[in-house]
């Protein structure tokens, strides 16, 4: 029965894909069966080119009636149009567009068959005016959606969170964390891979990659069994901008506003078989202010209530880097070397001025006191890749081997000063200094055969050696000047290490079949052995290795007016690390101390999803819903300590619920208007499965988010661009974390011959000052937060490449290691880890 129970949603979703052609053929039999197809192919390849966009232009208008997207093999069907006389149009990325002459349909010629339409290698010369085909923002392919952010203007003096914020399906909270449909579980990978800098903090990583750089955005919400089994809520793939282009150039892009500025250079050289990449980026972050406030109730024993209220104004600075020599080299046609070494900063330093802390008991102030705290922030980090790939006169056939050392260094201090009534009498000082490292090397083997047409096996293996450390202490010093002594308790100052060893293999097998149908199944095997020790303390660290089955199935139906339809069911695991494991005890707040959980256990979660995507008269809409089942979900848990200090933990809790969809559509209204936007909401249902009445929770209700974004292209080479986004509050176990919106506004001008352009930006320009409300509600604990912060910015861009290129046929996939299994998260005000906060 708890295997039938488990099953019946994807029952269900089997259910409606059969019943869809009856509906679809019924929809259709009412309408004149109009359609063009066609296959479009590289010229002197004659290999497909997928996911070309088709559209079907009226002859005489000019106006856009329909289209399609070609499937991976390259063929499109057109449907949904009425008789006339028409064009079709062929663009893809890189390659010179094809029109075709006028073509005239009605009743006595219904359909047409175009045949194998060839489209040429667009040249690419920067001394020259460049010929760009301009993609739609959004893009649907079979097994994930791409946010092309290389066609997004405002996001030029931004970072990867920039980015992040305008992808349909995610969520970016004010620190940078980022969700996808409400889950903070996620993989993301950088060009495939995960580097420790990724792993330790994924807020922060996202802040080193300049938007500039970025070329795509992937959101993968079913994985196939090629990925690693962790990521809960899917895989997140950040693509970089790369080519396969011969010749030198260098690009300078830049930003100076009021509250961040940034410079970036990048250059590229490809001779022959060999090409090198070298390129940095900086971004400083400055006069980021806001405001902090809390009111804290705690129930005492006795029935009495005591009253905690806090305030402090915030300051924060910043500044991220991120360095990068790439290599690559073609040893014949089918062999290929390519390596890599990257470096990466973050300097944090925030502050909270004046936190003033009164306790009440009823109505009567027992105490008043006076606080600064001064919190650092720091890491740096180095990306070692090599990668092996070789290639077979069989088209798909592929090897690869691929490796990956990866290292990050972490500081996490703060420096909480106790004033005697005044700013000029310190009565005493807390430190707390809590030195992390992050230290990685994989290595991954793959192997891809397409065994028939239309059906590929591929099947690999992986091995992943973690080890992290956090070396932590606690002193007091007296007065100003007093020297810092060490407290002698091995809760406050330890060492803590923790190994982790995955081991994992897996098979996947695609196939089409019944003409219309697409079915990709696949099963994943992960042993994980673990070993942590506390070194000054016996505390029992003991945590059992474990093995891990983990199935995914993918079926698709491409419907007769080219829309498709598809379900999908996996099975993901969440290992517990990093900022939820970390011993070291938080108390900057000394109000609100967290602490890490060494003996989590890992989550296991069911996903079931079916979507339709259709594309009708210039505008694509995707409709999804999914239901995802979680038990021993990890989530921040709180209670009180005898001084009526809120202690914050994480916890397996029992089972965690969510019931989903998204919309979202892309619209071009014109060839100088497009517009796009979602709306994405699931419902959360959250219980620890605890009966005792002091500690059992439970929570549930809606959460809606959406975004919109608009472009138009004016006269003489300027553009317009708008965004907004907006996230409603999120459902937690024992309450809500606020929502908040965000809107910008860019204008930029391209100059001699688009080598360059200049703009202008600005944000969040009509509000002064953001507040985000959350609340925590237990039995014994009512609070309710509030941070403000000022982020209204204003921003001048400049961007200019230098340099001539000419474009080569790419002749391989690139491979690299792709890391994809651990838990993100914690809590900005209190999740101590090694690397965050």
């Amino acid at each position: 029965m708890k295997i039938l129970n488990q099953l019946l949603p994807f029952l269900m979703i089997i259910f409606l894909l059969a019943i869809q052609p009856i509906q679809a053929q019924s929809q259709v039999n009412d309408k004149p069966k109009y359609r063009i197809s066609g296959k479009v192919i590289e010229k002197g390849k004659e290999e497909p080119i997928p996911y070309a966009a088709v559209a079907l232009i009226d002859a005489e208008t000019g106006k856009n009636v329909a289209g399609a997207v070609a499937d991976f093999g390259g063929e499109f069907v057109i449907a949904n149009f009425g008789e006339g006389t028409y064009q079709v149009q062929i663009s893809f990325m890189g390659f010179e567009s094809f029109n075709s002459p006028a073509i005239s349909i009605g009743p006595d010629k219904p359909t047409i068959e175009l045949g194998s339409i060839s489209l040429s290698t667009e040249a690419v010369a920067l001394q020259e005016v460049t010929v760009m085909g301009q993609r739609d923002l959004i893009e649907e392919k079979v097994d994930r959606t791409i946010y092309n952010a290389e066609n997004d203007k405002t996001l030029i003096g931004g970072d990867a969170t920039d980015v992040m914020r305008r992808v349909p399906m995610l969520s970016v909270d004010m620190d940078g964390n980022v969700s996808m449909r409400g889950s903070s579980n996620i993989l993301v990978l950088i060009n495939g891979k995960q580097s420790a800098i990724v792993a330790s903090n994924v807020a922060d990583a996202l802040k080193q990659i300049p938007a500039e750089e970025i070329k795509s955005i992937e959101v993968i919400t079913s994985p196939s069994a090629k990925y690693d089994a962790e990521g809960t809520g899917g895989v997140i793939n950040i693509v970089t901008k790369k080519n396969n282009l011969q010749g030198a150039t260098l690009n300078i892009n830049s930003s100076a506003g009021l509250r961040g500025s940034n410079l970036g250079l990048n250059a590229n050289l490809k001779q022959g078989k060999m090409g090198w990449t070298l390129g940095g980026f900086g971004r400083a972050g400055y006069n980021i202010i806001g405001s902090f406030d809390n009111n804290q109730m705690v129930t005492n024993a006795d029935g009495t209530t005591l009253n905690i209220l806090q305030s402090a104004d915030t300051r924060s600075n910043m500044m991220f880097g991120r360095y990068n020599l790439g290599w690559d080299y073609d040893i014949d046609k089918y062999n290929f070397l390519t390596a890599s070494v990257s470096f990466g900063l973050r300097n944090m330093n925030n502050k909270q001025d004046g936190l003033l802390t009164d306790t009440y008991l009823e109505d009567q102030l027992l105490t008043s006191i006076l606080r600064d705290v001064d919190i650092r922030n720091l890491n740096n980090n180095v990306d070692v890749n090599f990668n092996y790939t070789k290639t077979y006169e069989k088209p798909m056939k592929e090897f690869s081997i691929s490796s990956l050392f990866s290292q990050n260094n972490l500081t996490n201090d703060f420096v909480n000063s106790i004033y005697n009534g005044t700013f000029e009498d310190v009565a005493s000082r807390i430190k707390n200094n809590n030195l992390g490292r992050n230290r990685e090397f994989t290595v991954q083997l793959d192997y891809v055969n397409p065994i028939a047409k239309g059906k590929i096996l591929e099947y690999g293996a992986k091995n992943i050696l973690r080890r992290a450390e956090s070396d932590f202490a606690y002193f007091i010093g007296q007065g100003t000047d007093g020297e810092f002594v060490q407290i002698d308790d091995t809760a406050f100052s330890n060492e803590f290490s923790y190994d982790q060893n995955v081991t994992a293999a897996y098979a996947s097998y695609t196939s089409s079949f019944l003409k219309n149908y697409s079915f990709k199944g696949g099963l994943r095997y992960e042993y994980t052995a673990i070993t942590a020790d506390f070194r000054n303390s016996e505390l029992d660290t003991e945590i059992p290795s474990y093995g891990l089955f983990v199935p995914s199935l993918n079926l698709s139906r491409k419907l007769s007016n080219g829309n498709m339809i598809k379900a999908a069911f996996n099975r993901r695991v969440q290992r517990p690390f990093l900022n939820f494991l970390n011993p070291n005890i938080n108390a900057a707040n000394p109000q609100q101390i967290s602490q890490g959980n060494p003996l989590l256990d890992p989550e296991l979660t069911d996903n079931y999803e079916l979507s339709y995507s259709t594309f009708t008269k210039g505008m694509t809409i995707n409709f999804t819903t999914y239901f995802r089942n979680t038990t021993g979900s990890i989530q921040p848990v709180r209670t009180v300590m005898d001084d009526d200090v809120i202690f914050t933990t994480f916890e397996n809790i029992g089972q965690e619920r969510a019931y989903g969809f998204s919309i979202f559509s892309n619209i071009n209204l014109s060839g100088k208007f497009s517009l796009n936007g979602s709306i994405d909401g699931y419902f959360a249902d959250l219980n620890n499965g605890l009966s005792d009445p002091l500690y059992a929770a439970s929570n549930q209700g809606f959460v809606l988010s959406g975004r919109l974004f608009a472009n138009y292209s004016l006269p003489n080479n300027w553009q317009l661009q708008a965004f907004s986004f907006a996230r409603g509050r999120q459902v937690q176990l024992q309450g809500f974390a606020g929502g908040f919106g965000m809107y910008s506004l860019n204008l930029n001008k391209q100059f001699n011959e688009k080598r360059g352009s200049i703009g202008f930006g600005a944000e969040n320009f009509f509000t002064t000052e953001f507040r985000i409300r959350s609340e925590l509600s237990t039995p014994t604990i009512m609070q309710q937060s509030v941070m403000g912060m000022r982020n209204m910015n204003f921003k001048i861009n400049f961007n200019y490449r230098i340099g001539k290129l000419s474009m080569e046929p790419s002749r391989r996939k690139r491979r690299g290691v792709t890391n994809d299994d651990i838990k993100e998260g914690g809590e900005s005000n209190g999740a101590a880890n090694m690397n965050n906060n």
